[in-house]
């Protein structure tokens, strides 16, 4: 199958709304679907007759990739890629989203459900945007389990006004123990209401803080997501805790190692 049997197949099914290229080896198809961002999506083919390869070349994970503070995927999101991909029957090799298609009459399809796939997983952009803290707790734990971290979650603590606080995570490590709460919201306004939340528990279970079994406070910041002023921030830890910040895993696993009650 040359270029322009690639683009007069894709053209009788798909319509004016998708465009072909010759690029290199491969032809180029410009999809009219978008990621979140409003980047076109292409996608690309390979191959002769019964053994073509529709393929995005890695760019969609590529750009994911670009969104995110970590390195790396929350198991979380390598769950929800993985399901995308099975929805959709791809593959997933050395980050490139492909399909392999046998018949040439299916070649539309295919190049279709590749660009769907592509979208698909761009929009796990939307669970490092908007995710709840409930989530962003979800993959704390993971990196204590990962960093071999004794904790508890949630556990019920009476504070000095005898109402019952749950701290998101009682850490243990051989040194120390630390209580961490988990401040995550994608909206402003949700932000003012944590912040409060989280002051009015440091200062009802200050007592925990106080003698030989004292305990670190540690607030958590998701500072992904841009909605924290300073104001909030120094809230959270003047005098109260020690201020944390989700993209720096390796200083926050440190932390909880630090014996004392002391903050900044």
């Amino acid at each position: 199958m040359n270029d322009a049997t690639v683009c007069d197949a894709i053209g009788v099914a798909l319509g004016g709304f998708f465009s072909c290229q010759a690029v290199g080896p491969r032809t180029r198809v410009r999809t009219p679907f978008l990621l979140p961002d409003g980047d076109g999506i292409d996608v690309y083919v390979r191959g002769q007759d019964r053994d073509l390869v529709v393929s995005d070349l890695g760019e969609t994970v590529r750009w994911l990739r670009m969104q995110m503070v970590s390195d790396r995927r929350t198991k979380r999101q390598e769950v929800l890629l993985q399901d995308a991909c099975l929805t959709h029957g791809l593959e997933l090799f050395r980050g490139m989203l492909l399909a392999r298609c046998q018949r040439p009459e299916e070649l539309a399809a295919t190049v279709l459900r590749v660009a769907q796939g592509c979208m698909r997983v761009a929009d796990l952009w939307y669970t490092l945007r908007f995710r709840s803290s409930e989530s962003l707790s979800d993959e704390v734990a993971d990196l204590l389990t990962d960093r071999k971290v004794a904790f508890d979650r949630r556990q019920a603590l009476p504070g000095r006004s005898s109402r019952v606080w749950w701290p998101d995570f009682h850490t243990r490590t051989e040194k120390a123990s630390a209580l961490v709460c988990v401040l995550s919201t994608g909206s402003r306004a949700a932000a003012k209401g944590r912040v409060n939340d989280v002051v009015a528990a440091w200062h009802d279970l200050s007592h925990l803080r106080l003698g030989p079994s004292a305990m670190r406070f540690v607030s958590l910041v998701d500072d992904t997501l841009d909605v924290w002023g300073d104001e909030d921030l120094r809230l959270v830890s003047e005098g109260l805790s020690t201020l944390a910040l989700w993209s720096k895993p390796d200083e926050f696993i440190d932390l909880l190692a630090v014996t004392g009650s002391a903050h900044p």
